[in-house]
C-alpha cells in the first residue's frame, strides 16, 4: 500500500521503513531487487517511495541502476545503545519503534493499562519518527525521520506525585550534563522545561503523571532533542529553533547520544528520588537563560506581569521580583518570555 498523505504530510507505511533500511547502505538498488527481498511487486516499491518530500527524504531513481537514498539517516540500534550504556544498561528496558504518534502517550497508556513494575527497571521507548509529538501546554513537537532524538522514560519512582515539583528542571540539568560530557557547551535552560542554544530551542521536556497526589504514581519523562532539522521540519515550527548540527558542525552519533542522555538521566533521577530538586538548584541557576533578566509572565487568567527573574525556589518554582512583590510561579499554564529592557513598563 502506498504512503497516504493527510494535511499535506505523508503517513509512512511499515513497508516504507523496510525499503529505507535497505537503501540506507548508500548503494543503488533496483525495484526488482527490493521487491524480491521484501516479497512485494516493483509497483509497490515505486508507489511506496512516492510523496516522501514532506520528510525531506531525497531518493533518486536512475534508469538502469535503481533507487539511491542521498541523505540516509543513522538508525537507532538497541545493541549499540546498550554497549554505550555499559553497566547502566542493566537498569533499563529499551524499545525502539519505527513510528509512533507520541512516545509519552504510548508509555503512559501502557502503564495505566498494565501497571508498572515494582523493580527499578526504567522502561525506555525511542522512536525513529514521532508523528504527533507533544509539548507543554498542549503544543506540538515537530520532528522528521531521524533528524531528532524523541524518546520517553517510564520511571518507577517511589516519590509521591505531590513531591515531584522541579522534576522537569532536574531533567534539564541531565540534558546539559550529557551534552557537556560530549564536548557540547554553551547551552542554557529556560524555565521550566526547555534547553536553549542562543535564543533557539534545542530540546524540550514533557513530564506526565498519573496517580494519587499523596502516593507514588506513574511518571513518564519525554525528551525531544534536535539533531539536524530539515527545512521542511523547521517550516512546521512556530518558534526559533536550534539543532546540534548547526552548533557543532556535524550530526552526532544518535546511539551514543541517546545512551549518554539515558545515563545522565538515570543518575539525576536517583538523586531526585532521595533528595528532590534541591541538589540541582544551584546548577540549574548557573545555566538559567533569564537569570536576573526582565521577563514577562502570562498567567492562566490571561493577565500579564513583568518583573525580574531572580532565581529558583527549593521546589523548582520560578522567583520573579515585581513591583507587587516576589511571585513564586509553578508550571501549570504559566507562560514565560524574556523582555528587552525598553519593553518593561514600571508598575506592571
Amino acid at each position: 500500500m502506498p504512503n497516504v498523505c493527510h494535511d499535506q504530510r505523508c503517513v509512512i507505511r511499515p513497508l516504507t521503513f523496510a525499503i529505507l533500511r535497505m537503501l540506507s547502505d548508500g548503494n543503488y538498488h533496483s525495484g526488482t531487487e527490493l521487491g524480491q527481498a521484501l516479497n512485494v511487486s516493483r509497483a509497490s516499491i515505486s508507489n511506496t517511495l512516492q510523496n516522501l518530500e514532506s520528510y525531506s527524504l531525497t531518493i533518486h531513481k536512475i534508469p538502469g541502476r535503481g533507487y539511491h537514498w542521498l541523505n540516509p539517516v543513522q538508525w537507532l540500534d538497541n545493541g549499540q545503545i546498550r554497549q554505550h550504556l555499559g553497566e547502566s544498561a542493566d537498569s533499563m528496558q529499551i524499545e525502539i519503534v519505527d513510528m509512533v504518534e507520541s512516545t509519552n502517550a504510548l508509555l503512559l497508556q501502557r502503564a495505566i493499562d498494565y501497571g508498572i513494575f515494582t523493580n527499578k527497571i526504567k522502561q525506555v521507548l525511542a522512536a525513529e519518527l514521532q508523528t504527533h509529538g507533544r509539548g507543554r501546554r498542549g503544543r506540538s513537537w515537530s520532528s522528521g525521520l531521524g533528524d531528532s532524538l524523541t524518546f520517553s522514560v517510564l520511571w518507577p519512582s517511589q516519590c509521591a506525585v505531590n513531591t515531584l515539583s522541579g522534576l522537569s528542571l532536574a531533567v534539564g540539568v541531565a540534558i546539559i550534563r550529557a551534552l557537556a560530557s560530549l564536548g557540547i557547551h554553551g547551552m542554557a535552560l529556560k524555565w521550566p522545561n526547555d534547553v536553549l542554544s542562543g535564543s533557539g530551542k534545542l530540546a524540550g521536556v514533557l513530564i506526565e503523571l498519573h496517580g494519587d497526589m499523596l502516593s507514588p504514581g506513574t511518571v513518564v519523562i519525554g525528551i525531544g532533542l534536535n539533531l539536524k532539522l530539515s527545512g521542511v521540519t523547521k517550516d512546521r515550527i512556530d518558534q526559533e529553533v536550534a539543532d546540534l548540527a548547526s552548533i557543532t558542525g556535524k550530526v552526532p552519533d544518535r546511539n551514543q547520544l541517546l545512551a549518554v542522555l539515558l545515563k545522565e538521566l538515570a543518575a539525576v533521577l536517583d538523586t531526585f528520588e532521595q533528595h528532590g530538586f534541591e541538589p540541582f538548584r544551584e546548577e540549574w541557576t548557573h545555566y538559567h537563560a533569564f537569570q536576573d533578566k526582565m521577563v514577562q509572565i502570562s498567567l492562566p487568567d490571561s493577565s500579564v506581569r513583568n518583573g525580574i527573574a531572580t532565581g529558583i525556589a527549593p521546589d523548582g518554582a520560578l522567583l520573579v521580583s515585581t513591583s507587587a512583590g516576589v511571585l513564586q510561579l509553578r508550571s501549570g499554564e504559566v507562560s514565560l518570555r524574556k523582555l528587552a529592557e525598553h519593553e518593561h513598563q514600571p508598575g506592571n
